[in-house]
């Protein structure tokens, strides 16, 4: 009996360990700890804003290679973790922003954000998306307002 609650004990330890949904979820993967200054010159360096916006950051001398200007950070339903960040940076084809018509952001199923891998360090990587993290906030969760339920008697 000691034997089955220590089984049932170590599954549900198990199964909670594996439903935290934070910024640092270690669902994925993890790279070393970044630094926020520095990330923020990756972004300029690599002239994000010539595609991309981001509230509070301007560079005069961004070059546009876009009709779009498509936004990064704000409210979002899900926790943007390190690794989706991550995912989109490396592989942004993986996935597509919502409100924009498929040809403004992909060619054959390809995105047309410009592939920084041969080019950008690990530790610019790192560096990157630590600065990009804290711009995004998980949206409050509104519940569904329901009308009252009548039941009545015949």
């Amino acid at each position: 009996m000691k034997f089955l609650r220590l089984c049932m004990l170590g599954l549900v330890a198990a199964a909670i360990s594996g439903c935290d949904k934070s910024v640092d979820s270690p669902q994925g993967f993890s790279l070393p700890d970044g630094n926020v200054a520095k990330g923020k010159q990756v972004f300029l360096k690599y002239q994000c804003l010539s595609c991309h916006q981001l509230e509070g950051i301007k560079q005069p001398e961004v070059i546009e290679h876009s009709i779009l200007s498509i936004p990064l950070g704000g409210e979002s339903n899900k926790v943007k973790t390190y690794a989706a960040l991550v995912t989109g940076i490396i592989n942004p084809s993986h996935t597509f922003i919502d409100g924009y018509p498929k040809s403004a952001v992909q060619v054959d199923g390809v995105s047309k954000m410009v592939s920084f891998n041969s080019v950008m360090t690990v530790d610019e990587l790192v560096n990157l998306v630590v600065f990009l993290q804290p711009y995004y906030t998980l949206a409050p969760y509104t519940r569904t307002q329901y009308s009252p339920y009548r039941y009545d008697k015949q």
